[in-house]
């Protein structure tokens, strides 16, 4: 019984991987930007909305096939692609209503 609850758990996994990969490579071709990056930006978008990296990324496939994207999910990856953005340019660029994080007002 503990093998096939293992096993139902990896089988699990895989689909959720599959997945989170399939939205990295939406977000690598709109953002553009490299796998880590696209990674880090659901990342970052799960952490904002609470939720789980598998739960974002069918969100994100869901956009693409033209599904709206939860508000949360909206405003979530709009910081995170201004911070995307802004590390891509080597600056601090962050939105009014977010803190620093680093000690900088």
């Amino acid at each position: 019984m503990a093998l096939r609850a293992e096993i139902d758990q990896l089988r699990r996994a895989l689909v959720g991987r599959a997945v989170i990969d399939q939205a990295c490579g939406m977000v690598m071709v709109l953002a553009p930007c490299l796998r880590g990056p696209a990674r880090s930006l659901l990342v970052d978008v799960a952490r904002q909305c609470n939720t789980e990296l598998p739960d974002v990324a069918v969100a994100v496939i869901a956009a693409w096939e033209g599904e709206p994207l939860p508000r949360l999910m909206q405003r979530a990856l709009r910081h995170a692609l201004r911070r995307l953005y802004a590390e891509d340019r080597g600056c601090d660029s962050r939105p009014a209503d977010e803190p620093s994080g680093r000690g900088r007002p």
